[in-house]
Order: C-alpha cells, then structure tokens, then sequence
C-alpha cells in the first residue's frame, strides 16, 4: 500500500508538464511508460487524490510508441473471462470518456464482425459467445447472409458464420493518452527520458534511475510495452514480453463505399479492415514477421493481403494505399497481459504484454494497478493475469484464443 493514500478527488483538466522540465528527484509512484496503459494508470492515481506520480516516457511525447496507431479496436469479445471483463469496463469507458476524464476521442460503436470460415472456429466463437453473454457482453452468431448485410463487401464463398458484438467498436488512441493526461492533476510527464536502472535495498526499488537523474520512490509501474522485459531485468523482475512489429495501411474509398463498416476480421487469415478518415484502415498478423523493435513501414504484407480480400471482399483488393504506420505489439507466450506486483519485488508492479490489447484493456488495467497501489480490490480480479504464472514448473497459463 502506498503510504498516506488521500480520499478520492475530481481532477481539473491540465496540460502535461513540459519535457524540457526537471526530472522529479522523488515520487510516490514511478511510472515507466508514457503510452495509454501509463497514462490511464496516472489518470486513475490522480483522480484518487494520489499527488507525487511521475510518469518516464523514453519518447519525444507521450503515446508516440505503440499507442501511436491512428485508430484502436475497443471490444469484449475474447474467450478468456477475465479479457472480457476488462474488455467491457474498457468500452464502458470510452463510451463516457466525454463525461470522464473529459475528452472526444471519436468513439465510434460500429461493432466487431469476426468472419468464420472453419467448423472448430465456429465451435470455438459459439463457446466464448456464452462465456461473455453470461458477464454481460452482446455476441451472436449470424449467418454468411446477415454477414454481409452489416458488411457489403464480403463475399461469403466458403463463410460458415460470424460472431458479431454490436457494441464494440473504434476510438483515436491519441485522444484518449490526450485526454488522461490532461485530467492528470499533480502527474509530472517527463518525455524524451530513459530509464537506464534501479536502486533496491534487499527486496524493494528505492529510486528509478534515469538518463537525466534518478527519483527516489516508493512504488514502481512498469508500462514500457515492448521495452519490458529490459524494464524488469533492471528490478530482478522477470517479464516474458517480446516485440513484433505489426503494420496497417490506409486506403483511398472504395467506388461504392458502404455507410458504415464494422471491425471485419477474416479470423483464418487475420486479414481486417475498418472505416478510416476518407477510406479504410487494412491489416493483418504476417506470418513472416520476425521479433524485433525495427518499426520501419513497408508494403511487402499488402500483397498478402490482397491475395486474402480477392477471396473475401474483393471490392477492397486493388484499393489505393495512401499511408501506413508500423509499431510493435508487445507479445507474451499465451497472448495474456501481465498485470500485478511482483512476488520478489514488491513495490514494483507490471502492466505490460498486452499482445494488441492494450488500448481496449487501459481503462481497466489503470483501474485495477491503482486499487493494488492503494491495497484495495480492483473491479476485476487480474490474479490470472500474475507473471508468475510464466515461473519455472508453473502451469497457471490460459492462451487467449481470439487474437490477431
């Protein structure tokens, strides 16, 4: 528990304190991690009256990592209950993100389409349906037909169903990293820093070390995304997380653009697509992708993709590519975050390999490390979600099944 924690307060709007600034010789909480999960985790600390948190950005601003991508997916529709629930408090989140913190950041509830093409997907997606119908999330399993009814332009050769969630749908990460720190009343945000160590006196981080001096401290959050691993060698602290570059591309309209698209997934191929400013967003998991932090964009994974939307909307196949962005998913072994505090280290805590989920999971998991900071329950029960399950003769591990 962080020591005299104050009574829960409404935090003014504010802008982040200014790079050039003096990095804080101390803090109640250091954050390592400038991206929405530290910025979400700051905003929550904030709004409970906690004063004294710095959050270390190694960028030039804060979110400019993975937390960057133009458009976010915000869903409930995963097969692990424990995604889901931190799935459904982040879209309740973003639905009232105009109300608090107090921003727009252009939520639009457009839905999820996962397109099924294999009888074990089928089995699969109609198991999870009822994991989540029974914790209050929407999901149907609809025919090839009422597929492409919500979405125009697929063709539904070789279609055997489709698991939709009218509720979920998109939201501008930017906007939201924008709006969190803004609310953030007594957080000091000090970008273009990198945490280069770690003083610990026997089994607790004393200060956080920096390129531009160190912050004596009496808590650590790790939410250095791809960076965590390196993060927690630093406290002793084992992080399995590793980075795989992941790129999308925007395209012009197509000739007969529909009014309104959901998040379509063609779940075989990971190939998917969505409204973007004037035309779509389209990406997909490429399978020769290798683990590495080079974010360079390229365009050798479009012809994968066109290949892929000849076969399933083949409206979209020889669209025009505008632009693109390339970031790095922060993956673990079963695709499952790691979020709590460490069993050697106790005052260092991780919310981190978020496998592609950081975004639709910020709201929660800055809900859930505040309460552990703060020796209070969280909403949801992120015990599962311990790095201790990646312990050696550990067998606590639960795959998440519906990733991309």
């Amino acid at each position: 528990m962080l020591p005299d924690a104050s009574r829960a307060v409404r935090a003014p709007a504010r802008t982040p304190d200014a790079a050039s600034g003096a990095v804080p010789g101390r803090a109640r909480v250091v954050i390592v991690g400038g991206g929405v999960v530290g910025v979400s985790v700051a905003f929550h600390l904030a709004e409970a009256g906690v004063r004294d948190v710095v959050v270390v950005e190694r960028g030039a601003a804060l979110g400019c990592g993975s937390s960057g991508k133009p458009i976010g997916g915000v869903r409930a529709q995963f097969s692990d209950p424990v995604n889901v629930e931190l799935g459904r408090r982040g879209l309740a989140a973003y639905a009232d993100f105009a109300r608090r913190p107090g921003a727009d950041i252009r939520f639009a509830r457009v839905g999820y389409l996962f397109l099924l093409s294999e009888a074990a997907d089928v089995e699969a997606f109609s198991a999870s349906a009822a994991v989540q119908a029974r914790l209050g999330v929407r999901t149907e399993l609809i025919g090839p037909q009422a597929a492409r009814e919500l979405c125009p332009y697929l063709r539904t050769d070789g279609l055997l169903a489709a698991a939709h969630a009218p509720d979920a749908g998109h939201a501008r990460p930017g906007l939201v990293v924008e709006g969190y720190a803004r609310a953030a009343t007594g957080v000091a945000f000090v970008t273009g820093t990198r945490v280069v160590g770690m003083d610990l006196t026997g089994d607790r981080v004393t200060a956080v070390r920096t390129d531009r001096g160190a912050i004596a401290c009496d808590a650590v959050v790790c939410a250095a995304g791809a960076w965590s691993a390196g993060i927690g060698d630093m406290a002793g602290v084992a992080l399995p997380v590793r980075p795989l570059r992941r790129q999308i591309a925007f395209t012009g309209p197509p000739a007969r653009p529909a009014p309104r698209t959901p998040f379509t997934i063609d779940f075989s191929s990971t190939a998917y697509f969505h409204d973007g400013d004037g035309g779509l967003l389209i990406g997909l998991a490429d399978p020769g992708e290798r683990e590495g932090y080079d974010t360079t964009w390229t365009d050798g994974w479009l012809t994968l993709f066109r290949d892929i939307a000849r076969r399933r909307a083949p409206a979209l196949a020889d669209l025009p590519v505008t632009g693109g962005w390339a970031g790095l998913y922060e993956i673990t072994p079963d695709r499952n975050a790691l979020v709590g505090r460490s069993s050697d280290v106790p005052n260092f805590l991780c919310a981190t390999g978020f496998s592609g989920h950081g975004f639709l999971q910020a709201p929660a998991v800055g809900e859930a490390v505040r309460d552990l900071l703060l020796d209070r329950e969280p909403p949801v029960d992120i015990t599962p979600l311990s790095a201790d399950r990646f312990r050696p003769g550990a067998t606590a591990r639960r795959p998440e099944a519906q990733v991309v």
